[in-house]
């Protein structure tokens, strides 16, 4: 490795929205247009619980919400197996490198609640590894992220039996033994590939959270995320997922309040950013972004422009870039197809990539990662 990759995150809609106008439904040219921007890693959903159970069943989704982008806003059929193969397949060809994750969606039968057991949550990455083995494609996996945003409830349900509340911290040796234990079995069947959990928040107490088994950090982070700023609280959003109360605040207040209080934003993400730094060189372990900088939720609507947020998304990668130690890095959480606002500027994105690919790791990280 000489230069970090620029990748996005394309979660399940790559699979879920794929209807006329919904910015996956044909591969090639979305695929096509992540390139010439500049784009060369992409992470996605692979349905392991879903994969693992039966790869070519039809498989009737529930929405995750119907006021954000991602994935299917209604209730959604898929097939996981040949079409995660013929994706991957296709970023391949265009040297586009895949990484793995899950948001573990919920379907009619809510499979994702079968995890037990850290070795359940291995087993049916096994078995999804196993099918693109099958398929040749392994070389194209940059990582494995075995759970989005662990050990969230809305993501990691099966640890809780609901996808609501606060749930566990990192630093509790509960999460840091089933990490361990989970990843251990994969790394098992799999010694060639590496491994993580993707994070966010529970960024104060970083010295007390055992990362020992995770091949790289996976931190995701935003100027307006709790524990960064109080600015969604000053808006009046609160992650609203089927009531439009949110957007309509961020719509009132999103861009005055945030200009209105730029400085002291700023800094509290820069300040985030320089403690995820920190943390890669206390342990050691190479840092991927793929879900930041600005703003959590957002999207095309009337009254919410894209400029002061794709501004500070600019900003925020440079400052990142500079600190060497990352590996992997995003340009914002709506580098896909479905956000059309950030999407069209390809000028913008080919800046933004460049100013990736250009940025140097620091040497135990060059070393590390060949």
């Amino acid at each position: 490795m000489t230069s970090p990759y620029a990748i996005t995150m394309w979660d399940f809609s790559w699979l879920e929205r794929r209807w006329p106008g919904a910015g996956y439904e044909d591969w090639d040219r979305a695929l096509d247009e992540l390139a010439e921007r500049g784009y060369d890693a992409v992470r996605i959903d692979a349905y392991p619980h879903l994969l693992s159970a039966d790869p070519d069943r039809e498989w009737h989704l529930l929405p995750v919400w119907n006021q954000h982008g991602w994935g299917a806003q209604s209730p959604v059929t898929v097939r996981v197996g040949p079409e995660l193969v013929g994706f991957v397949r296709r970023a391949r060809d265009r040297g586009i490198g895949v990484a793995l994750s899950s948001w573990y969606r919920q379907d009619r039968d809510d499979h994702r609640m079968r995890i037990a057991t850290p070795r359940d949550q291995a087993a049916i990455w096994c078995d999804t590894l196993a099918y693109l083995d099958r398929a040749g494609l392994l070389d194209a996996i940059l990582f494995v992220d075995l759970c989005n945003e662990f050990p969230l409830p809305m993501w990691a349900p099966y640890l809780y039996g609901t996808d609501e509340g606060d749930g566990h911290r990192r630093s509790e040796p509960f999460v840091a033994e089933w990490m361990r234990e989970a990843i251990g079995a994969v790394r098992q069947a799999y010694p060639g590939l590496r491994y993580t959990f993707s994070f966010t928040g529970q960024y104060d107490d970083l010295a007390d959270q055992d990362v020992g088994p995770l091949d790289l950090l996976e931190p995701h982070l935003w100027m307006a995320m709790p524990g960064t700023t109080t600015y969604y609280d000053d808006v009046g959003y609160h992650f609203e997922r089927f009531d439009p109360a949110g957007y309509d605040n961020l719509v009132a207040r999103g861009r005055s309040t945030y200009l209105a209080g730029q400085r002291a934003y700023d800094a509290a993400l820069f300040a985030g950013i320089d403690t995820l730094a920190a943390w890669s060189r206390r342990t050691g372990k190479p840092l991927v972004t793929t879900e930041c900088w600005a703003i959590v939720d957002y999207k095309d609507w009337p009254g919410l422009d894209w400029d002061w947020v794709m501004d500070l998304n600019e900003r925020a990668l440079a400052y990142a870039a500079g600190t060497g130690r990352w590996v992997g890095l995003a340009t914002s959480n709506f580098a896909g197809p479905q956000f059309v606002g950030n999407w069209r500027d390809v000028a913008y994105h080919r800046r933004l990539t460049g100013l990736i690919k250009t940025s140097v790791p620091d040497p135990d990280l060059l070393e590390a990662n060949p």
